[in-house]
């Protein structure tokens, strides 16, 4: 299995958010005192002590009310449930125990999940009294802490990793590419991994959404070591009807997170869809290396302008990726897919090829020679030198005396440049800019 799945559940307005972005570290869900503010799933990856796993902030369940808004968060909240290991459930200690608690905690005991009691807003000792009428949920042992103080993280922290399944795979050896299969239902993903591998690893059906969870298959070819992701479909909000639908879409966006490639799976007769951009838009924006494979490309009668036709039908839908290959395959009968692994293995070179800075900033010298940038109000960018400063994705660092000035296209121009020069085949290139102190 992959990486564990930890959810924030409770009633509205007892910490859940605030509790999420202490966990998380950073401050991804919107914190407001206002009951319901909270309306979807949020997902966030988090590591404690070398243990990494899924974080899911949730809506606040009210049971029993008939509110049409309350009862889709009251939905989310239990597709949340139903995709977690672990299960922490929230109450406010300071005002102690609701009805709308107990209600939870009924349906939390119905889940077999295991379930974290944690009390929130202890930060004054006075309030400490209030966590034995918690006992009352029959929940087990709760645990105290304040998200707004940081107070009781660390302890919850390491109950909650205490929990992980053995069998989790937390995290792989460096060396193994991650490649996660995308796309919208049935357009064949399953059967281009049996193809793949040769054999029939994974359950194909020709049943829109048979793939409901991201499964793991390790893989060993051309002297490389693979784990590929078959990711159940994602479909747009409004189409997903049944609630274990739902629940692949959070598996299949945390499986692009965990993936170092994507292959972004086309049904040749739909084209590229509002949703595909979607989905490999996320790709693009985490930064992943991209293929896209054009699947069931045998069922069309073709000419020598098919190819082209589609290949800029493809690049006009997604502009911002021109980056990546395009290759027209048919999971059924095996044309091209061998050239896949190749290319998998080609882009993971270039996701972790390093230039040395003289040779970058002969390159980027050469280009500004070729197309000076243009002054802003009688003031005119310098770029003094560069640096590449990561890889995985390349990011490379432009020291500047004001990046006020730059344009966007100008941006674009050097990373064209440094694209001309080196490629970086299949991977997205991150530039930023940083004013040179005097």
């Amino acid at each position: 299995m992959g990486r564990p799945i930890v959810a924030i559940v409770g009633r509205p307005n007892v910490g859940k958010s605030t509790l999420f972005n202490r966990i998380a570290g950073k401050r991804i869900s919107i914190t407001e005192d206002t009951p319901g503010v909270t309306r979807d799933r949020i997902y966030a990856e988090c590591e404690w002590l070398d243990k990494y796993f899924t974080l899911i902030d949730t809506g606040g369940i009210e049971p029993r009310s008939d509110n049409f808004i309350l009862q889709q968060m009251k939905r989310q909240a239990e597709i949340a449930i139903e995709t977690a290991n672990v299960i922490l459930f929230l109450v406010d200690g300071k005002n102690g125990i609701t009805g709308n608690d107990k209600d939870v905690a009924d349906l939390l005991r119905r889940s077999n999940k295991d379930i974290i009691l944690v009390c929130n807003k202890m930060d004054k000792f006075v309030d400490e009294d209030n966590i034995y009428d918690f006992y009352e949920l029959g929940i087990g042992a709760p645990y105290s802490i304040s998200s707004t103080e940081a107070l009781g993280l660390g302890d919850l922290l390491d109950e909650i990793i205490s929990k992980f399944p053995e069998d989790c795979h937390t995290e792989y050896d460096p060396d193994v590419i991650k490649v996660a299969v995308i796309g919208k239902p049935n357009v064949g993903k399953s059967s281009l991994i049996n193809k793949i591998l040769g054999q029939e690893r994974v359950i194909v059906s020709d049943i829109p959404g048979t793939t409901r969870d991201a499964v793991d298959t390790f893989f060993e070819s051309l002297d490389n070591k693979f784990v590929f992701i078959d990711t159940a479909g994602i479909r747009k909000k409004k189409k997903i009807f049944e609630n274990i639908e739902r629940y692949s879409v959070v598996r299949s966006f945390t499986a692009v997170e965990r993936a170092d490639i994507c292959l972004l799976v086309l049904d040749v007769k739909e084209g590229v869809t509002e949703q595909d951009t979607k989905i490999i838009g996320y790709a693009h924006e985490n930064g992943k290396g991209i293929i896209v494979l054009v699947n069931k490309w045998d069922l069309i009668e073709k000419d020598n302008k098919t190819y082209q036709k589609y290949l800029d039908e493809v690049r006009n839908k997604l502009p911002f990726m021109t980056y990546a290959p395009i290759i027209p395959i048919s999971a059924l009968s095996g044309q091209r897919v061998p050239k896949i692994l190749e290319e998998i293995i080609e882009i993971n070179n270039f996701r972790h090829l390093r230039i040395t800075t003289g040779v970058l900033n002969d390159v980027i010298s050469e280009a500004i020679l070729m197309n000076q940038p243009r002054s802003v109000k009688g003031k005119r960018l310098k770029i003094y030198y560069a640096s590449q400063v990561s890889v995985s994705p390349p990011k490379f660092l432009l020291f500047v005396n004001d990046k006020e000035l730059i344009h966007f296209s100008y941006v674009r121009y050097i990373e064209n440049t440094i694209r001309e020069h080196f490629l970086f085949k299949g991977t997205p290139i991150i530039i930023e800019l940083r004013n040179k102190s005097k």
